[in-house]
């Protein structure tokens, strides 16, 4: 049985090794898998480090999604729900709520749908970033040239929202989600970004304007006996917007180092573009970008790995702790652009996976080959440990990547 002796969530990384989880989350996994854990707010829960045990957290009806903050600064132990910001929507429902939000919006992440609708628009402007970079000095921020735009460019586009608008709506995302700041502080960026949806929806009703997401949501919204209420609307429009840029730009950022001090490998993939799906897989499993897990919380007592989980307590998985479990991935700690695995939790598990997961897949297997293909001697123009990691937000990736063509 897991004893109830509280431990302090490992959040500390090895700077010698920035791709890897916090090492302490090693110890854990092989002998406290669920844990009792004091999270970065200061609340109390149980941490689980574990694949099966946090597959299961993100499966099972037992645990709900309607949870707790546990990744803000200490002291700060708010309900997501009325004092948020803004509606989350779907993402703090349960079933049989998530799923009737949920397929509001279903058909324009399908992997048929990103093919057909997105793919042409997104070999389009990564030739022409690319173009722009051969253009320029041989010396710069690949984040600013390439891996931050691109996704911006593709949530604008599938939203409807003026990438002109893209300096704001970042700077405002990256407020909210740096852990590091007072919540107060977040919710000044949460409060903008709803705001300029607020305003946006706003011009668009007015205009008539048809084109994107947010006017397909405002289109249903206004449906007589809709479900959507107002509230909501402008909440998925803030969800859609922040998360669909965000967690790609990290992802793009962090792959592009990681293959950069991965040679071999990545001179295998220049080689075998065709590896591009099973590559992106593994980097999604190998560098989990989520570092500091999602919570649940337990409708009921629940039994979970030898631990008794109260009814209200708070459920933590570790995720890039699970992506490394042995039980489940061979050399868990190497990186393999050839594993062939049935499933990782780089974007979460169960009915809550993230929706825009293929939107994602399609960003990295178009850009990576693309850019080492063209500029095949791409490297480094920093030391691999003076490149500025993003350690306090919630999506870990890096903040700045000065290399050289």
């Amino acid at each position: 049985m897991t004893t109830r002796h509280l431990i302090d969530q490992p959040i500390s990384r090895d700077l010698a090794h920035p791709l890897d989880p916090p090492a302490a989350y090693t110890e854990l996994r092989e002998n406290q898998p669920v844990v009792r854990a004091r999270f970065p707010n200061g609340s109390t829960g149980w941490l689980v480090t574990r694949f099966e045990e946090g597959s299961q957290v993100f499966s099972d009806p037992r645990f709900s999604a309607k949870r707790r903050r546990h990744d803000t600064p200490e002291g700060e132990q708010a309900e997501a729900g009325d004092d948020a910001p803004f509606d989350a929507g779907f993402v703090m429902m349960d079933e049989p709520d998530h799923g009737v939000y949920r397929r509001l919006l279903t058909a324009r992440f399908t992997p048929k749908a990103v093919q057909t609708r997105l793919q042409p628009y997104l070999d389009r402007i990564v030739a022409e970033h690319l173009d722009a970079i051969a253009a320029g000095p041989e010396t710069f921020d690949f984040v600013q040239a390439l891996s931050l735009p691109i996704p911006c460019l593709v949530i604008c586009e599938l939203l409807g929202v003026p990438y002109a608008d893209r300096d704001g709506f970042h700077h405002a995302t990256e407020v909210m989600m740096d852990t590091g700041v007072s919540r107060a502080e977040r919710d000044r960026g949460a409060h903008w970004l709803v705001d300029y949806i607020t305003a946006l929806v706003a011009d668009k009703r007015r205009t008539g304007d048809t084109e994107g997401i947010l006017a397909e949501l405002i289109g249903k919204a206004d449906d007589e006996g809709s479900i959507l209420s107002e509230r909501q609307l402008v909440g998925l429009g803030v969800l859609l917007l922040f998360a669909g840029h965000d967690t790609t730009a990290a992802m793009m950022g962090l792959s592009t180092l990681t293959l950069l001090t991965h040679p071999e490998q990545r001179r295998d993939l220049t080689e075998h573009p065709e590896r591009i799906g099973t590559a992106v897989e593994e980097l999604m499993r190998y560098l989990t970008i989520v570092q500091f897990g999602l919570g649940r919380v337990a409708a009921q007592d629940v039994e979970l790995g030898g631990a008794h989980i109260g009814r209200g307590e708070l459920v933590v998985v570790a995720m890039n702790a699970a992506n490394r479990d042995p039980r489940v991935f061979a050399d868990p700690d190497a990186l393999d652009l050839d594993r062939t695995m049935v499933r990782h939790l780089g974007f979460g598990y169960g009915v809550h996976a993230c929706l825009g997961q293929n939107v994602a897949r399609a960003e990295l297997r178009t850009v990576l080959p693309a850019l080492f293909r063209r500029f095949p001697h791409l490297r480094l123009a920093t030391p691999p440990n003076e490149v500025p990691m993003d350690f306090t937000g919630t999506n870990y990736g890096v903040r700045k990547l000065m290399v050289t063509r």
